[in-house]
């Protein structure tokens, strides 16, 4: 517990413009510090390089979001305020223990507003002069957490224990005392659990970072201006909400969107959403989609809420990011289907790719009415790739966990961003060098993906290819990913971005999954290699279309084949790469866009 005495006291019946834009900013900074703190004191990669994590403010009654770092992952926006609420209820009900200063509560669970059990949750009650004013949070990516496979990210789990260790809000640190016992459980449940105490100090360091920061903020505007502010952005983030969506032409908007299949039962699930806009409310009814599923591709409710409040975000960039932007979002429970999991269904695969499967469902309806602001669909798929073994050089086992980017859509005004991050969240893909000091692996290949941009006016940004090899002893593969089945789908007469495609290397064979993006414990060898080639974003508009100068860019650049830029975007490169100005008007002149729908 802090107890200062503030500079300032004010209190004003409202804050004025200049003041609130400083406070909004500065609780964003305070996230944004806590993040940083976070990756830099971390000793997972997955954490401190690929910044898996986010930070944020909630309402100490309700849990609601006051602030998020524009530093953390976006799918954690929603799912991190409900989080908070269930332990705030939880603590009412006597079930969790009563906060006290200097206690941090560890929880992972799914079901209690959570995401899948490798994403481990600490939070701290922040109290000024003695009182409870918030709840601060944050969220990291352990690359363990036990379970079946190594990396967490079981391919063909039907249950959630199948998964790893499941926590309930329980206090890992006490009166700012790391409970030892608790400690002890967790490392007795995980693989190399010798270095997860540098990640849960790394986590609770961050939140005293955030703890003085906030600190310093109220002392310097006292605490009535801050609670005010507080209250002001929340209401101000509603109705920049709520203009936005004004001025989108009321209406029923509906979508479709695939995953590839559960990991166990190999065929499509089906996400069928239904947008309804009347003034300045969006009404979202994902109520027709597939019922819970066999595998770990179910989605817990509140990363389906989440994955609906970023895609919007998407849309309209300048929300503020607090709970006030999700007041004018009516999302509609998807109970009885795999959007809504329950106990025990497994969900290893829900946020970072059933999450990216709704928001792409939320592109496809609204593009639909919003085509200027809204892009064709992007690679969709975290890439989620984990190899566990153990290196006989340094006499311990591993986990590495890697994250992969892949081409986003293109939009009205321009191509797709290649090898962007997922979706739902700035996470990157930790730098292959610093992967081979940590385990025991080469990187053969990691390039651009040619030719897997959708083709389109705008075409789709490119996915990535790698191919890693195993250098020592043996080891097991797991991935889920998405996307493998059916490329990321083009908009307004856009070709499909290419799928993902996964290859594994072992004794002069080549072996390609039954489910395509999804396995699990495949044994590796030395000298085996794994082959990853991620989803291209789908193309916007008529790809014969597009100016035939940035086609033959696209040609010198090496993105496309002359027989690729013939088919998709008609256009005849000569051998010199020089235009065939006649053939290409032929071409264009005489196919249409109905025919040029597959990338």
């Amino acid at each position: 517990m802090t107890t200062r005495t503030p500079v300032t006291s004010r209190t004003p019946e409202s804050v004025d413009p200049l003041t609130l834009a400083v406070i909004q900013a500065a609780l964003q900074q305070v996230c944004n510090e806590m993040d940083l703190a976070f990756s830099r004191s971390a000793f997972s990669p997955v954490i401190a390089e690929a910044d898996d994590r986010s930070s944020g403010i909630y309402d100490r009654h309700t849990g609601a979001l006051i602030s998020q770092g524009e530093l953390g992952l976006p799918v954690f926006v929603g799912t991190m305020q409900y989080s908070t609420a269930e332990l705030i209820r939880l603590i009412g009900e006597g079930n969790a223990g009563a906060p006290e200063p200097g206690d941090i509560y560890i929880v992972n669970d799914p079901y209690l507003g959570g995401t899948h059990l490798m994403d481990v949750r600490f939070a701290m009650p922040f109290y000024y002069n003695g009182e409870l004013f918030c709840w601060l949070q944050n969220t990291g990516h352990w690359p363990d957490v036990g379970g079946m496979v190594p990396g967490g990210f079981s391919a063909h789990a039907t249950e959630v224990e199948q998964e790893g260790l499941r926590l309930p809000p329980v206090k890992l640190f006490k009166r700012g005392e790391m409970d030892r016992e608790i400690y002890a459980i967790l490392c007795s449940n995980m693989r190399v659990s010798d270095q997860r105490i540098g990640d849960i100090k790394a986590q609770a360091a961050a939140l005293y970072v955030g703890e003085r920061r906030l600190c310093d903020l109220i002392d310097r505007y006292g605490l009535d201006t801050i609670t005010r502010a507080i209250g002001e952005i929340r209401d101000r983030a509603a109705t920049l909400m709520r203009a936005h969506i004004a001025e989108i032409p009321d209406g029923t908007y509906t979508s479709e969107a695939f995953v590839d299949s559960d990991g166990v039962v190999n065929e499509p699930l089906r996400i069928a959403l239904i947008v309804t806009k009347a003034d300045d409310k969006l009404h979202f009814d994902f109520s027709n989609s597939s019922p819970p599923c066999q595998g770990p591709m179910n989605s817990v409710v509140a990363t389906t809420y989440s994955s609906v409040y970023l895609a919007v975000r998407h849309i309209f960039p300048d929300i503020p990011l607090n709970s006030g932007a999700f007041e004018p979002l009516v999302i509609e429970r998807p109970e009885g289907t795999f959007l809504d999991a329950r106990y025990p269904r497994p969900v290893s695969g829900c946020a970072a790719e059933v999450s990216q499967r709704i928001a792409e469902s939320v592109f496809l309806a609204l593009v639909q009415a919003i085509p200027d602001k809204v892009t064709a669909a992007p690679a969709g798929s975290s890439g989620n790739f984990a190899l566990g073994g153990f290196d006989p050089a340094k006499g311990s086992g591993y986990v590495m966990y890697q994250i992969s980017g892949g081409g986003y859509g293109g939009n009205a005004d321009h191509d797709g961003l290649s090898n962007g991050c997922s979706t739902i969240g700035i996470s990157r893909t930790p730098p292959v060098e610093v992967m081979e000091q940590y385990f025991p692996v080469l990187f053969h290949r990691f390039a651009l993906r040619e030719g897997s941009g959708g083709a389109g006016l705008h075409r789709g940004g490119f996915g990535v290819h790698y191919e890693v090899e195993v250098l020592r002893g043996d080891a097991r593969a797991s991935f889920v990913m998405d996307h493998g089945r059916f490329g990321p789908p083009g908009v307004l007469g856009g070709a499909d971005g290419g799928p993902n495609v996964v290859k594994v290397h072992r004794n002069g064979t080549v072996m390609i999954p039954e489910h395509l993006s999804k396995d699990q414990g495949i044994p590796m060898q030395v000298g085996d290699r794994v082959e990853v080639m991620t989803p291209g974003g789908g193309g916007y508009g008529d790809p014969f279309l597009r100016d035939i100068a940035a086609v033959r860019n696209d040609f010198r650049m090496g993105y496309y084949t002359a027989d690729e830029i013939r088919q998709r975007f008609g256009v005849a490169i000569r051998a010199d790469g020089t235009v065939d100005d006649v053939e290409t008007a032929r071409l264009r002149g005489q196919a249409g866009p109905a025919s040029r729908m597959t990338a």
